[in-house]
């Protein structure tokens, strides 16, 4: 492996602090994503329709209802051996902050002249952040580990499972007042690509010969999310 080396003479990684800016950077940019797909209402991406209508529930902001989900769902990791990484623990508590922080600063909206770009803007942020944090290679969030967790454990197609956890998680969501809508089918249909490019134009090159390596290269990782 190619190392760099630090004043003490202590190799790390090379490419280290790229790869750091690139995680929390994209898991911050998912927050602000997410916030402003919140204030648009014209629809969620699916689990944001859950988190949205157990704030509505509870009375809990919506950002800490993400983390609150985040940690239950990390610990489902436990029966089904997923082991987190540094990009898992930080996924649970740096998506919800930054969301919770910028719908602070945004105002609510009520035009549809400007709800519309708010929801473009939404979705291709998160394509942004998605390509971001992935390609940092620091480890799945907690809802993607599970979905790779359940995929190795009942021998099921990736796309099986995410597809019966997000079905399960819209219908949820929605019963429990969580908003649906337009913007829901168009982050399903735009994310992919979006993902797939950035995660191309993030890449960060390999460890071991300095090539770059597409995170999302596997059709396991083109469809991680946090």
């Amino acid at each position: 492996m190619r190392r760099s080396t630090t004043t003490r003479g202590v190799p790390v990684p090379r490419h280290l602090t790229r790869r750091l800016i690139q995680l929390y950077a994209g898991l911050a940019l998912y927050g602000v994503s997410s916030a402003l797909l919140v204030r648009a209402g014209l629809g969620l991406e699916p689990w944001g329709v859950l988190h949205q209508g157990l704030a509505e529930r509870t009375g809990m902001s919506i950002g800490v209802v993400s983390i609150v989900v985040g940690a239950v769902v990390l610990l489902l990791w436990i029966p089904i051996r997923q082991r987190p990484g540094l990009g898992t623990v930080s996924n649970v508590f740096v998506v919800g902050l930054a969301m919770d922080a910028t719908l602070a600063l945004v105002p609510g909206v009520h035009a549809l002249a400007v709800r519309v770009p708010l929801l473009l803007a939404g979705v291709v942020l998160n394509g942004v952040a998605t390509g971001l944090y992935i390609s940092a290679r620091f480890g799945p969030g907690p809802r993607d580990g599970l979905m790779t967790g359940l995929h190795r454990l009942t021998g099921r197609s990736i796309r099986v499972v995410r597809t019966g956890l997000e079905i399960a998680v819209v219908a949820s969501g929605f019963l429990l007042g969580g908003s649906v809508g337009a913007g829901t089918v168009l982050y399903a249909l735009a994310i992919g690509p979006l993902a797939q490019f950035f995660l191309r134009v993030f890449a960060v090159p390999g460890p071991e010969t300095g090539s770059t390596v597409v995170a999302g290269a596997s059709p396991r990782q083109a469809i991680l999310r946090p």
